[in-house]
């Protein structure tokens, strides 16, 4: 007994646990939080939340024509940009399950589960602390209505975007850190995800260039021999739909992105800055209502410049090695990836500070554009790669936190006495810092549970458009007329049984992003019109039906006017 005591106390203090039992709890809860952030999606999907759209609509037809082996797009139907990459994905869902928005959505949470995983494990190779590595995976565990939209519904890129960008900065990192492993395929595999963004969404354009740029300075005379060649012949492979069709088609995709970002649009300055810099990465980053910033919400706007240059600070102090130790350089002056494991606190440094470069380019590219004047809401979604930085942007805050978190023991009020004013300064802002960390989860907390309200309404708007299915199929409908926001989910719903073309609220023909629905339906006999009860098309076909007395039979169900034409 006496021994035992002895082996639990030394020196008057409790021995520590092991290694291995220390890292075994938060690397527990990581896990727990990584499946209740699956759980949590999960759950949505399965009450029919986030509320699906025509865009969505659009590439489930494309994954139904995939399926099919009838088409096989390259771009989201109706435009030249944004690959179709979740089309291909859903299409063995749909040919083993049939077609369904759940069906469409399963590998867009495939893809959420691949990137808060690669999330856990940068922020352990950028840190080396698992707890901070857990903070970051709780956060983004949660998911407020803006997030999991850009998560989960497979309206083009968003889904993709932020799986992919981790998953550069993991290998970057690997590469030039020399971690042990296949260098080969991880070259190939670097050089075959660029590519396939390039393909996919330019909007992560600016993490490919950051990581590129770690490698570039890191590796640079490795990227002459094998490595190079492999890099390059797999990005042509991932950038190979972009790059057939326009040599095929002569488009240019980079046009095609800028005349859709408004670039000839004027908007006004206050308007940009406003959308850009204010609403935007509350609501892209998750800490906003659905739909709207509430102004207790706002606040992560005004924390988040100093957040970028501490962030980038601390990571520019990791890069630096001390005066004269030269073997600390992470990018030595032959070219090479560092040898030594001593040299994995400097590329810590070097992904972190590329990190913070790309999430300050994203930010600038859409607050110049005119989106974000024009439609700071809903264009905030371009804005959801700034999740990739998470990892950098809070680091700076963890040491602190934790330095305040201990000022209560004997060992910090020695130091604390010991260092002066400087230390109690130090305190005040460890204080700061941890109220920072515990605001992020709090209002990430409450956006979410804003989220999970609002999925009743979601839902029973759902059963609403069931009720429009049920009612166009009973009475045998099969074209139809209707706005923008209805055709393509009325035609992905039915599976095509009712194919619908695109007017304006005056009655005009509107943008069919699959031209033969529309044609369809103009060869038709009698095709109906479709419209949401209060809508203004729904009171431009009221007013024609009072124009023309016996032109149509009106038929309502709950949210939906149909109106039959008279044969």
């Amino acid at each position: 007994m006496t021994a035992g005591v002895r082996r639990r106390w030394r020196d008057g203090r409790p021995a520590l646990p092991s290694p291995a039992r220390r890292h075994r709890l938060p690397t527990v809860l990581a896990v727990l939080a990584v499946l209740a952030g699956i759980g949590y999606r999960l759950g949505l999907l399965l009450h029919e939340t986030p509320p699906t759209n025509s865009d969505e609509a659009t590439m489930g037809l494309a994954a139904l024509h995939i399926s099919r082996g009838q088409e096989f797009p390259v771009w989201f139907y109706g435009q030249a940009y944004m690959g179709t990459l979740e089309a291909y994905l859903a299409a063995p869902v749909f040919a083993l399950a049939g077609p369904s928005t759940l069906g469409l959505r399963l590998p867009t949470l495939a893809l959420y589960a691949v990137f808060v995983v690669l999330a856990w494990r940068l922020t352990l190779r950028l840190t080396g602390d698992r707890w901070f590595a857990l903070l970051v995976v709780a956060l983004l565990a949660l998911g407020s209505d803006r997030v999991v939209k850009n998560q989960l519904i497979a309206g083009g890129g968003y889904p993709e975007m932020n799986a992919a960008g981790v998953a550069l900065a993991v290998l970057a990192y690997d590469l030039a850190a020399r971690r042990p492993g296949r260098r080969l395929p991880r070259w190939t595999a670097w050089g075959f995800l660029a590519g396939l963004m390039l393909w996919v969404d330019p909007l992560v354009l600016p993490y490919v260039a950051a990581t590129g740029a770690v490698l570039l300075a890191s590796c640079r005379w490795e990227l002459r021999g094998r490595a190079g060649a492999l890099l390059g012949a797999a990005a042509l492979v991932g950038a190979g739909p972009l790059l057939v069709h326009s040599l095929l088609t002569g488009r240019d995709p980079l046009a095609a992105v800028l005349a859709a970002g408004g670039s000839g649009q004027a908007v006004g300055w206050a308007d940009r800055l406003h959308g850009g810099l204010v609403l935007g990465p509350p609501l892209g980053m998750g800490f906003c209502s659905p739909g709207h910033c509430t102004p207790g919400q706002l606040w992560w706007a005004l924390a988040l410049p100093p957040l970028l240059v501490a962030a980038a600070l601390s990571a520019w102090r990791a890069l630096r090695p001390p005066a004269g130790d030269l073997g600390q350089l992470p990018f030595g002056a032959d070219g090479n990836c560092p040898r030594s494991p001593a040299a994995t606190e400097p590329v810590g440094g070097a992904v972190r500070l590329a990190l913070v470069a790309a999430a300050v380019a994203t930010l600038a590219a859409y607050t110049i554009s005119s989106a974000a004047g024009r439609t700071p809401v809903e264009s905030s979604r371009y804005l959801s790669c700034l999740l990739i930085s998470v990892p950098a942007l809070l680091w700076p805050l963890w040491p602190a936190a934790r330095r305040a978190a201990g000022a209560g023991t004997v060992e910090a009020e020695i130091a604390r006495k010991r260092g002066g004013p400087g230390a109690r300064w130090r305190g005040v802002v460890g204080i700061a810092a941890a109220v920072v960390l515990a605001a992020t989860l709090g209002t990430a907390a409450v956006a979410t549970a804003g989220a999970v309200d609002a999925a009743r309404a979601a839902r029973a708007a759902e059963a609403r458009h069931a009720d429009l299915v049920a009612a166009l199929r009973q009475r045998g409908v099969r074209h139809v007329y209707g706005g923008y926001w209805t055709c393509n989910r009325l035609i992905f719903a039915t599976r095509e049984d009712v194919l619908c073309a695109v007017v304006d609220d005056d009655l005009r023909p509107g943008h069919d992003r699959y031209p033969p629905y529309g044609r369809a339906v103009r060869g038709s006999a009698a095709p109906a019109w479709v419209a949401l009860a209060g809508s203004p098309l729904a009171a431009r076909l009221d007013e024609r039906r009072r124009a023309e007395p016996g032109a149509f039979d009106l038929v309502t169900v709950p949210g939906w006017r149909i109106y039959l034409p008279r044969r």
